[in-house]
């Protein structure tokens, strides 16, 4: 497999440079830009499967999540999408621009108004952003997240946690002051209607445990 030097922190231009070892393998290395990461930068950063955002200017790496964690959000997103009304859109892990950095939720439900051929979603055009908890992410998820999401202004948001019986959901409304408000829990052998982001029954017993 290719080695990877990750440096976050430091002097220096943002490069990325192709070499051959002596087993003819290819190497990759790179370097941070000057000043604090930007989203032009992600552009020149490999293909390999990791999640690269920016938080205040600082680039966060997470490792490719495993293939439950897949299995689940794509479960949540045909619920949704299977009830959504004409011209939203529900799409996994698609750009999404916040105060001072650059997030990829696992989901995002996009209003009709939404550009379809842009990268990099607006906040304005963001009805739901949803987050399936991995071991890689469970503090991002649940604390610097959401944290962002809702400053940007984000109307709901939901936390899916693997619990020991099922998924659990973690539902979250936009409240005053920029952060978010517990609206309720799903659990696994719940099936509930919801109004958010548009009226539906969600069943989380339906999905992968």
């Amino acid at each position: 497999m290719p080695a990877w030097t990750r440096v976050l922190a430091g002097t220096g231009p943002l490069w990325l440079r192709k070499e051959v070892d002596v087993m003819a393998q290819p190497t990759y290395q790179w370097q941070p830009p000057e000043r604090g990461w930007r989203e032009q930068d992600l552009f020149d950063l490999p293909e390999n499967g990791n999640r690269y955002e920016i938080i205040d200017g600082s680039l966060h790496v997470t490792p490719p999540a495993g293939p439950e964690h897949h299995e689940l959000a794509d479960e949540i997103r045909m619920a949704l999408r299977q009830a959504a009304p004409t011209d939203w859109r529900v799409i996994r892990e698609i750009g999404v621009r916040v105060p001072g950095g650059n997030l990829i939720p696992d989901l995002t439900v996009l209003r009709p108004s939404a550009p379809r051929e842009r990268m990099w979603a607006e906040p304005v055009d963001i009805a739901l952003v949803g987050e399936v908890e991995s071991t890689g992410s469970r503090r991002h998820d649940r604390f610097t997240k959401p944290a962002l999401y809702a400053e940007a202004g984000i109307p709901h948001y939901w936390r899916v946690e693997r619990g020991d019986f099922g998924p659990v959901v973690y539902r979250y409304r936009l409240g005053k002051g920029d952060h978010y408000e517990l609206l309720g829990t799903i659990g696994p052998d719940d099936a509930v209607t919801v109004d958010e982001p548009w009226t539906m029954r969600l069943d989380p017993s339906a999905w992968p445990r």
